[in-house]
């Protein structure tokens, strides 16, 4: 149920006509209005009682609203079968008989059999299940309750049954009281004159795309049977559209009983056992047409929202939200709000990006380091792993220094902090112009209803029994004991699958030291001189193979330790549900990503001296040129790989589903012969929205969130590829939704939940990852460091490329080939270099020398650069966390024009109440002088 304040709120109306097309004439945008916004003090509410009351005295008949009292024929026997056009022999009856039925709505299958009472919602079930006696007892609830039901058999299957139903006017309009559902509200003549206080919103849709659509300004408030005169109700049929109407039938259904007992309602229950197959609400009509709509118009919702929105050709367009919301609900549309501004705010992270990508490529000819790579000929490295690996010039390793000077120059860190700031920025506005669409959307005072226990909680714990403090009635009480004891269990469950994703990036690991070897033995002359290249990328493509099969443990798992939990509310079901599959996910995606950046090369130990896994496995090291070119390739396989085949899943599986399903249709009805199916066979062929709703929607745009943020001082790319991704993503979904799912159930939301919170931890991750990326994954703080305290300017405050010569040689340490081990002596012994055996080769570290005092101990440089790592990770740090929260105290939740404009509307409002009131009183005190009756004790 939805609670709101008694207060009118302005907003914006759309109108439709009830056949299924656009009153493009009459068709406005909707209202508008905010969650969170600041409140007056005035308080009306008093007023509003009082014309309560008086509404009452009056007692004001309204012929005109009454329902239609049509007969309902809900029993098998009255079962009509499936024909091509979903049209019945009574509606033909009653046509030859003199009444009209609209053809149309006969025709076009979203209506009952005589094309009056539109269809709100599909119940499907099976003849040959089982649960008929429940079915029964449902069914006739139902009718009790007041709505219409009607059935019908599939045209492809005798043994499938549609239930169809229909709410009456006054069914419609008793629930909608109780939902608090807000509707326009009447504007006297007298007191409109306000209204021009009021100022206009501009028009958000596109008008290229809808020409035809014009604002009007309108109030809103929830609806009142009582106050049925002060809302606008040109037509009762369309006065509540069809996703209200959906949602009101969809709130009856989940209260109404199937069996004696507390656990037995609802219809939730009945589709988890099994009684029913299916429950959803009907798209309107097809979304295609013959015509074009600029010439003929929009022949449904859909269709326009498959031409404004879902086509490919308008992916340059802005989103109708305000047409997506009213179509598929607030918390979709909320959704593809959020989308729509995340992907707009990657615009300057990608060209950002872009940029010092480019940077990168212009000065890479000025490059000292690369230059010194690319021209250390007699420099001779170390090999990188045992046995196999043979010695190699440092000039060998001239490609991978010049691509690890694109993503690693000298505005990585300015880039680092723009991202941690970006981020910042964004969620910040994020939260105003959620503000602002939640107040268009007449959200302002929404607030979700107390949520009914979970029927398994309820079940699980009902022989124990507490007082509600709230509602003062007994409920279930799970005892504090048992619920630690569930949340530790469940604990367990988390730590031993996050032990599981770290058992999967040892064995990466272990694969990795294994074949790099493998790789340097290779008799193909490509593989073996680029042995390092190689093992990462086949290790990365393996690591993608074992991240996405244990997506699918991992949600079977988390189902399970969160059922374990016995959450009491859908709502701390799924917040629990969200974060197991984050955590698991996200620890999932980046645990070998976090390896590469910060322990792949770092605990190797050094020639002659290495470190081995199980004493047997030498640990991997970098390659010459740096880590980072690693890293990048991890990043850049593992995003490329994961989005394309997310989209493929997303689009991909549904079209091959409903393609086949097509097929099988034609099989057994032949090719030749063309079958128009109802709307309610169309729409149960398509496959059902995600069990989880928007779950994996979400959860595919927070984790590439990580991905841009988390790691992009590595991979400036990051935001263009996430940019290029996301415009196909936001057409992509909307293709899905309108064309491929059935239409969901329209819920409300005043945000994007639980997600904001996991984004706030996302960005202050961010920081820290990208603060040890710069300081210890990249060159930065080890060139910084050669610059002013050992490069031919050090003292002189400069760091040029002229400061930066001799950096290479600095960096590397000299070691004596005979103090090699056993188990690690190369099989070459590098005479093919000078024609003689080798005596030296270079390693990266800062070391002395074997012929020192304490041989391949740490030099002084190795502790001022580590110093300077320490150092530049606080400052980084601690600056851009300060940067951070100015931002978000500088930045208001609340636009101050729309603060303003609710502050103004609220005094408006009273106003009009208050001399709305007083005219009336006025009136009725005029009639008794009239009349010549005493009038006592009256107000004014």
């Amino acid at each position: 149920m939805e609670t709101s304040s008694s207060g009118i709120t302005n907003g914006r109306t759309k109108v439709f006509h009830p056949e299924g097309g656009v009153d493009l004439q009459s068709y406005q945008l909707d209202m508008q209005i905010l969650p969170d916004g600041p409140r007056s003090d005035v308080d009306f509410t008093e007023i509003l009682n009082a014309i309560q009351e008086m509404a009452k005295d009056v007692n004001i008949l309204f012929d005109e609203l009454e329902a239609v009292s049509s007969p309902c024929k809900d029993d098998d026997s009255l079962l009509h079968p499936g024909n091509l056009t979903s049209t019945s022999d009574d509606a033909s009856r009653l046509e030859a008989g003199g009444e009209t039925v609209p053809e149309k709505n006969k025709l076009n299958g979203l209506y009952f059999r005589d094309g009056k009472c539109r269809i709100d919602y599909i119940l499907v079930y099976r003849k040959s299940n089982p649960q008929m006696e429940k079915r029964e007892v449902f069914e006739r609830n139902i009718r009790a309750e007041g709505l219409q039901m009607e059935k019908e058999s599939s045209l492809i299957n005798s043994d499938i049954i549609f239930v169809k139903l229909h709410a009456p006017w006054e069914v419609l309009g008793r629930y909608a009281e109780q939902m608090n559902v807000r509707m326009p509200f009447r504007i006297d003549k007298q007191i409109s004159r306000f209204r021009r206080w009021l100022p206009k919103k501009p028009m958000r849709l596109d008008k290229e795309t809808l020409p035809d659509l014009e604002e009007n300004d309108c109030y809103t408030a929830p609806f009142s049977q009582q106050r049925i005169h002060h809302f606008i109700i040109h037509n009762k049929d369309t006065f509540f559209n069809n996703a209200t109407r959906s949602r009101i039938v969809h709130h009856i259904l989940q209260r109404i009983k199937y069996e004696e007992g507390k656990n037995k309602i609802g219809l939730n229950r009945l589709l988890t056992n099994g009684s029913y197959e299916a429950a959803f609400p009907l798209h309107e009509g097809s979304y295609r047409s013959k015509n074009s709509i600029r010439t003929h118009g929009a022949v449904n919702h859909r269709h326009l929202l498959y031409e404004c929105w879902a086509s490919w050709g308008v992916w340059y367009k802005y989103q109708p939200l305000d047409l997506v919301r009213r179509y598929f609900g607030e918390k979709i549309g909320l959704y593809f709000a959020w989308l729509g501004w995340y992907t707009g705010v990657l615009f300057p992270a990608a060209f950002i990006g872009l940029f010092v990508f480019l940077y990168g490529v212009i000065t890479l000819d000025h490059c000292q380091v690369s230059k010194e790579v690319c021209q250390a000929t007699d420099i001779i490295m170390c090999p990188v792993c045992d046995k196999y690996c043979p010695f190699m010039r440092l000039s060998d390793s001239c490609v991978y220094a010049k691509v690890t000077h694109l993503f690693d120059n000298g505005a990585t860190v300015f880039f680092a902090v723009f991202m941690a700031v970006w981020a910042t920025v964004f969620l910040e506005f994020w939260k105003r112009r959620r503000a602002v669409i939640a107040y268009d959307w007449d959200l302002i005072d929404w607030e979700e209803e107390e949520e009914e226990i979970r029927p398994q909680f309820e079940a699980k714990y009902s022989k124990k029994e507490r007082m509600n403090p709230i509602s003062g009635k007994p409920e279930p009480y799970q005892a504090f004991a048992d619920k630690c004891s569930r949340l530790i269990v469940s604990a367990s469950g988390i730590f031993f699958m996050i032990c599981v994703v770290i058992a999967a990036v040892f064995g990466i690991v272990i694969y990795r030291v294994v074949t790099v070897s493998t790789f340097a033995a290779f008799k193909w002359a490509l593989i073996r001189n680029n042995s390092q290249v190689a093992t990462t990328g086949t290790a990365v493509c393996i690591n993608f193979c074992i991240i996405m099969l244990l997506n699918v443990l991992y949600e079977k798992v988390a189902l399970l330790l969160t059922n374990l939990e016995q959450p009491r509310t859908e709502s701390e079901w799924e917040n629990s549900f969200t974060l197991k599959m984050f955590l698991f996910q996200f620890v999932n995606l980046n645990s070998s990503t976090f390896y590469i950046a910060f322990f792949l090369g770092r605990f190797t130990g050094h020639p002659g001296a290495y470190l081995r896994l199980i004493n047997r496995w030498r640990l991997e090291e970098c390659h010459p040129s740096g880590c980072l070119i690693d890293l990048c390739m991890q990043m850049g396989i593992i995003m490329v790989l994961k989005q394309t085949w997310n989209n493929f899943m997303e689009l991909g599986y549904p079209l091959i589903q409903n393609w086949w399903t097509r097929r099988k249709v034609r099989q057994e009805h032949g090719p030749e012969r063309k079958i128009s199916f109802p709307q309610w066979e169309k729409d149960y062929n398509l496959q059902p929205m995600n069990a989880y709703g928007l779950f994996d929607e979400y959860l595919e745009m927070i984790l590439q969130f990580g991905f841009t943020t988390i790691f992009v001082a590595a991979f400036p790319l990051a935001p263009l590829l996430a940019l290029l991704n996301n415009i196909i993503e936001i057409r992509l979904d909307a293709y899905k939704f309108v064309t491929q799912w059935r239409r969901p159930l329209a819920s409300r939301a005043k945000d994007i939940g639980i997600w904001y919170g996991i984004l706030e931890g996302i960005g202050i991750l961010s920081v820290i990852t990208n603060a040890f990326v710069i300081a210890i994954t990249s060159d930065f703080i080890p060139r910084l460091v050669y610059a002013y305290k050992y490069g031919p300017c050090a003292g002189q405050g400069e760091a040029g490329q002229k400061c930066m010569v001799g950096y290479v040689n600095a960096s590397l340490s000299v070691f004596r080939i005979s103090d090699f081990e056993n188990r690690s002596e190369p099989e070459s012994d590098g005479s093919e270099f000078s024609g003689t055996p080798l005596k030296y080769c270079r390693y990266r570290d800062y070391r002395d020398p074997p012929h020192s005092l304490v041989p391949y101990g740490y030099t002084l440089q190795f502790w001022h650069v580590l110093a300077a790592r320490l150092a530049f990770i606080i400052v980084f740090e601690h600056l851009v966390f300060c940067i951070k929260h100015l931002i978000s105290y500088l930045i208001p939740d609340l636009p101050k024009d729309l603060r303003d404009r609710m502050r103004r509307e609220k005094y408006l409002i009273q106003e009009m109440m208050y001399e709305a009131e007083l005219e009336r009183l006025q009136k009725e005190r005029k009639e008794r002088k009239k009349n010549g009756k005493a009038h006592h004790n009256e107000w004014p």
